[in-house]
This record gives structure tokens, C-alpha cells and sequence, in this order.
């Protein structure tokens, strides 16, 4: 359950980058770059993200803007599997995780 992310994957015409398309955006007019060993504090749509895109590993930076997302892959390293990352960037309800149970609802059943 949550808001899908629509994600288009398009090559780059610098090798090693992968640009995602989304239908969501992220960042507003801003950039955010983000590398391995960065230390992530905020919550922010782009900063989840990035944290998640950079503990799947293989990856030397991420380049937030605007509704595109920018994924440097390691060198021997591919970007399978971004894509989905992305695309759950919303997607809160995993197998195995309770569902909350609002009290006004389950009073009226």
C-alpha cells in the first residue's frame, strides 16, 4: 500500500550513469548529490532514497533533481534492481508487517 512510483529507466550518455525518470518529484528545483560514506541525517523523500540506493551497494554517487534521479554504477557493477529500489520509495505495507487499525474505524465494526 502507498503511492506507486512510475519509473522510467534511460541510459546516459556518460557511461557508468543510469538516469531514472519518475512521475513523483523529489527534490522541488533543488539538486541533491549524495556518495558512499555520506552520513544521511534528514527523512526527506531524496534522503531515503539515497540511503537505500547506497546500502544496495555498487554504486559511487547518487544525483537527485527535480523528478530524475542520476545513479553513478561502480565499475563491474550493474544497475539491476535500481529500478525497483525506486520504485517502492512509497511503498510502506511489506509482507509480514501489520497493517494499523485506526480506533475510530474498528469501533464502527
Amino acid at each position: 500500500m502507498g503511492q506507486p512510483v512510475t519509473v522510467i529507466e534511460k541510459p546516459s550518455r556518460r557511461g557508468g550513469v543510469v538516469r531514472f525518470e519518475l512521475n513523483r518529484v523529489l527534490t522541488g528545483t533543488g539538486h541533491e548529490r549524495y556518495r558512499p560514506g555520506d552520513v544521511i541525517v534528514g527523512d526527506r523523500p531524496p534522503d531515503v532514497l539515497a540511503r537505500r540506493l547506497l546500502e544496495r551497494g555498487g554504486i559511487d554517487a547518487v544525483h537527485i533533481n527535480s523528478s530524475v534521479v542520476s545513479v553513478d554504477v561502480s565499475k563491474g557493477s550493474s544497475a539491476e534492481g535500481i529500478k525497483e529500489i525506486i520504485e517502492d520509495l512509497y511503498t510502506y505495507y511489506r509482507p509480514g508487517v501489520e497493517v494499523p487499525v485506526f480506533e475510530e474505524a474498528a469501533a464502527e465494526e
